[in-house]
């Protein structure tokens, strides 16, 4: 049918969905354990959104419960292609996925700590950076007493690393 015989008032709205974290393509989806969890309660508080959708018309239920599922589906991918990295079989004197940093950066005085964690885990004010992120493929590898120098255009960034866990 042409859409010039088509109300604008039937006109279904498409619903836009954000994108998740980039994972590159080729890159493997490594999660923590906690990670994963939090990916699997994510998935259980979409669902039950869904299930207790309660619009006012049909029409609003129907839009809502689409833009759910898109969500679901992107985090579903997601979930399916996760790969857990076990903490504990780690090499313990490395950096690797999931280690915890301290980090002293230049000359500064406080220490930062940082874990390196998946592409969904990440987020940078509690801490946590992506294992894909420039700074922690520059510290991988590293051990206790190792330097990392991060190139900036406005000088260099020099990494410390002070202590190493796995927690």
């Amino acid at each position: 049918m042409s859409r010039g015989f088509v109300k604008e008032d039937d006109q279904e709205e498409i619903p836009i969905v954000p994108p998740r974290a980039d994972l590159p393509e080729g890159i493997t989806n490594y999660v923590t354990q906690v990670g994963m969890g939090k990916l699997l309660q994510e998935k259980q508080e979409l669902i039950k959104e869904r299930d207790e959708l309660d619009a006012t018309n049909e029409k609003e239920k129907r839009i809502a419960s689409n833009f759910i599922n898109a969500k679901l589906q992107l985090l579903n991918n997601r979930i399916s292609i996760a790969k857990i990295v076990e903490l504990a079989k780690q090499p313990q004197n490395e950096i690797r996925f999931g280690a915890t940093v301290t980090l002293k950066i230049n000359a500064e005085k406080k220490l930062h700590n940082y874990q390196i964690v998946g592409v969904d885990e990440a987020d940078i004010s509690n801490g946590k950076i992506s294992f894909i992120s420039p700074i922690a493929k520059l510290l991988t590898n590293k051990k206790v007493g190792d330097k990392a120098i991060l190139k900036l255009v406005n000088g260099d960034r020099v990494f410390e690393i002070l202590k190493i866990s796995y927690d």
